[in-house]
């Protein structure tokens, strides 16, 4: 087997520094708010005490920095890093605006290296799934905790759990199938659901030297658009079914009629009352210590 190289993440950096950039931008709103209700439970596990130091690794835009440098207080140090330049310059904008004054962010690719540690604990919500070396990324983070730090990160479970992405791919792969790979499009790596599987996980959180390793399912029905039309929108833009219609090029163009009538019939199920529409969602809150 050939030796990997750093490189091998070039491709998922440049797509979440392009086109998922300017995807996670418009359906921000819809993302933060879904995203929110397992990120805030993995953050409630942290028991956070002034002074701590936090990285948040995969911060995005940054709202979870901010919110941890908040529950930390003055004498506490958040640090945000995410591979891809555009979001940690945002996430610097707002931190300024918000007068984050003991937050900062890094532009770094796990893969390599942490910046700035010791920290005595690391957080994400959603941002370990996309590594091409998952181990590699975990020790990184490991070397970058303190002796007996925690590490605390919401992932997505199993696909057939989620329906609030995984109701549209199913019909969409049923449409157009599985697009091949195009050399003019990036893609973001792994995927999602890389980390559903607590086995496989958790294997891999001990190879990169952690122990006390442990697991916590967290459901939540999350809301994916405010009407129908936004959460058909919503589902052919982001996550499985999003990539398949981007990758799928001119074939999903000439059918996007059919496309959007069968994305009405599938999310029409999930609309309340008042006209917004929730699907169910699942996470696993994964927690380990630095041995």
């Amino acid at each position: 087997m050939a030796e990997r190289t750093f490189e091998d993440n070039n491709e998922a950096i440049e797509a979440w520094n392009t086109v998922l950039f300017d995807k996670f931008t418009r359906f921000r709103r819809v993302l933060v708010a879904g995203l929110g209700v397992h990120g805030a439970r993995a953050m409630d596990r942290l028991a956070l005490k002034p002074g701590t130091s936090i990285v948040d690794i995969g911060c995005g835009f940054g709202d979870t920095t901010i919110e941890l440098g908040k529950r930390l207080g003055p004498s506490g140090r958040a640090v945000g890093v995410d591979a891809a330049p555009r979001f940690i310059d945002q996430a610097r904008s707002e931190a300024k605006a918000a007068r984050a004054e003991n937050v900062t962010f890094e532009v770094a690719d796990v893969e390599r290296v942490v910046p700035g540690g010791p920290y005595d604990l690391a957080y994400s919500r959603m941002g370990t799934m996309f590594f091409a070396s998952p181990v590699i990324a975990m020790r990184n983070i490991r070397k970058s905790l303190a002796s007996g730090g925690r590490l605390t990160m919401a992932v997505w479970r199993k696909r057939e759990a989620n329906e609030c992405f995984h109701a549209a791919e199913l019909k969409i792969r049923e449409l157009l199938g599985d697009p091949p790979k195009r050399d003019d499009q990036v893609t973001c790596g792994p995927g999602p659901f890389s980390m559903a599987g607590p086995d496989m996980v958790g294997d891999q959180l001990t190879a990169a030297g952690y122990t006390e390793i442990t697991f916590e399912r967290s459901d939540a029905d999350i809301e994916i658009g405010t009407n129908l039309d936004e959460a058909i929108t919503f589902a052919l833009e982001i996550g499985p079914a999003g990539e398949v219609v981007r990758l799928s090029g001119e074939t999903a163009v000439r059918r996007r009629a059919e496309i959007d009538r069968a994305m009405r019939e599938v999310l029409t199920p999930y609309v309340r009352a008042d006209g917004e529409v929730w699907a169910p969602s699942s996470c696993w809150i994964i927690s380990a210590r630095a041995a």
